[in-house]
Parts: C-alpha cells; sequence; structure tokens
C-alpha cells in the first residue's frame, strides 16, 4: 500500500470528456492512496486582476493550453488501478477533500438549469472562501459551511459508448453531483475497461440536493483516495455508502423511471444483505428508506435513496 501524488497539469486533465480510448495517465495498485489535486474555473469566471481572490498556478496553466475552452468539467485523470478488469468492482473511498482555492463561482446560463424559461441572461458569482474556517460567504451577506465534494467520479465507460459528454452521470459513474459523496464515503464502481481508469473533478465546495440553477459552489479542492479493487463483483450501477447510510442511485432522462431506478437498486441490495423478501424490501423502502433528488439539471436526472446502517440484519 502507497501513497501517491497527481497534480493537475494541462498533460494530466481532459476537458468535458469520458471515452474507453483515453490512456491513463498514472497506475497504481489496490490498496494505494491518491492525493489529487482537481481545478475548477474558465476565462470568463477568473477574479479580476489585483484581486483577493487567488488561483491555483496549475489551472492557469491548463487554461492556457486549452484557450477559448467555454464549457466541459475539468477531470484529473484516468488513474488505473493494476489487475482491474470488466466485470470487477472498484472502491474508492473519499478519506478527505480541501480547499485548493479561497474562492469559487456559481453561474446561472440562459438555455439550463432546472427552470430555463424563467431565467434568461448569465449570472456569474465569484464567492469568497475561507479556507480556515471552511466557510463561504455569498454575495449578500450569508455564511455557508463548506461540505466539499466531487461532482465528477467515474471509470471509463463501456467501448461501445464511445465518446461520451462529462455531463452526464451513466453506469460508469461520472457527473453524479452527490452531496452526499464527502469525506469519509465511499463510492463503489462498476469496472468496464482493463484498468478501470478512474477520473475526478468538478469540485463543489456545497452544493443543494437538486443543483437546480445548474453549479453548486464550483471550486478547486484537493481528494485523498483509496482504491480497492473487488474480482468479479458483479455489480452493475454505481452505489455508495457514508459512515451512516447506504446510498442507491437512479439515473434517467425522466425523474420518474430514476426513482425507479433507485428503488429497484435498493431493493435488490436490501435483499442481498438480509433474508427480507422482495415483497418486504419494499415495503422496508417505503418506511425506512428516503429518496432524495440528486440533481435536475445534467440531462439524466439523479435519485438517491439512503438506507440507515444498523437496520439490516
Amino acid at each position: 500500500m502507497s501513497f501517491h501524488t497527481l497534480r493537475a497539469a494541462p498533460d494530466t486533465v481532459r476537458m468535458g470528456v469520458f471515452d474507453a480510448e483515453f490512456p491513463s495517465v498514472y497506475t497504481v495498485k489496490s490498496g494505494d492512496t491518491v492525493e489529487v489535486q482537481c481545478v475548477s474555473g474558465r476565462e470568463e469566471v477568473m477574479p479580476p486582476p489585483g484581486s483577493d481572490l487567488h488561483s491555483p498556478p496549475e489551472l492557469l496553466d491548463i487554461l492556457a493550453a486549452n484557450p477559448g475552452v467555454k464549457a466541459g468539467h475539468i477531470v484529473t485523470g484516468p488513474i488505473a488501478i493494476e489487475g482491474a478488469m470488466p466485470g470487477d468492482m472498484l472502491e474508492i473511498r473519499i478519506d478527505k477533500i480541501d480547499p485548493g482555492a479561497n474562492w469559487g463561482y456559481n453561474v446561472i446560463r440562459p438555455l439550463a438549469g432546472t427552470l430555463p424559461e424563467d431565467f434568461h441572461d448569465t449570472t456569474i458569482m465569484r464567492i469568497p472562501v475561507d479556507t480556515g474556517r471552511r466557510v463561504c460567504t455569498l454575495p449578500w451577506g450569508t455564511e455557508l459551511e463548506l461540505a466539499p465534494f466531487f461532482g465528477v467520479m467515474g471509470v471509463a465507460p463501456p467501448p461501445s459508448f464511445g465518446r461520451i459528454s462529462s455531463k452526464e452521470p451513466r453506469i460508469h459513474g461520472g457527473n453524479l453531483d452527490n452531496k452526499e459523496l464527502t469525506a469519509g464515503s465511499t463510492l463503489f464502481l462498476p469496472v468496464w475497461v482493463p484498468g478501470a481508469n478512474f477520473s475526478v473533478g468538478d469540485g463543489h465546495g456545497v452544493q443543494g440536493d437538486g443543483e437546480v440553477c445548474v453549479t453548486a459552489l464550483e471550486m478547486c479542492l484537493t481528494g485523498t483516495l483509496t482504491f480497492t479493487l473487488h474480482k468479479a463483483a458483479g455489480l452493475k450501477q454505481p452505489r455508495a455508502e457514508t459512515p451512516t447510510h447506504f446510498i442507491s442511485m437512479g439515473m434517467n432522462e425522466d425523474l420518474d423511471q430514476a426513482m425507479k431506478q433507485a428503488l429497484r437498486e435498493m431493493i435488490a441490495f436490501i435483499c442481498a444483505r438480509s433474508n427480507l423478501s422482495r415483497e418486504q424490501a419494499y415495503t422496508f423502502c417505503s418506511l425506512a428508506v428516503d429518496f432524495h433528488v440528486t440533481q435536475t439539471v445534467n440531462g439524466e436526472k439523479g435519485v438517491h435513496g439512503m438506507l440507515k446502517k444498523g437496520l439490516l440484519f
């Protein structure tokens, strides 16, 4: 078990896409821990010259190497895990997440978000972050405690998908935007290509369920992640757990279908972990599982179910 560091740089990130053909930029073994630097920002959101809001030089280098790019997540990776093969499961334990800048931003974009018919103008808010106190201050004075997580965490998608946008979450993970995936939580992803090829980015300092205006507190973050490979686990959909809850996930263009998928995944999880029948698990979900709207802004909408630990036997 070794500790590694992967910095964001023009040759260790990509902009807004996943593809099974992307080669890995770093390789580790199962059980290894990697400190991964992730950056967020575009020229349009950068603080003006002379501002007290400072950006890491890595972000500036990446923007200089990609002039004119206006959309797409900046993700660091892919990180290959030795011995990973299709059909395996990759466990990603999120050990620590630290702010990588003293500011973040929020953007409302025309034709995007949950209410595109109501908001027609681009609105950019640059939001100061007190990294010591771990709070951000909104333009009207409200302070919010940071709860940082990575919006995008995903392995390479199935080769049949070809090159796909990082916007939509799918069976490989990707833009999950699940605010429960803070430090101390664990994400489980099915492996679709040799090496798994995991990537991470889209740092969020804080976000509400729904992410309704299309962005959260977008900011640079550095995460410490431990990777564990589980052979031939047969996982087909992303799932997660926190210190207190098990989490199922559903993703679909139709929010009703995303809810059904999250519910089916939770029923299957309960049946696999207990002696309950499907009918009993369905009832149990109605009594003891909370289903939340993860996000409604990424094309593929998200719902996640949360089952408190200690209730199964």
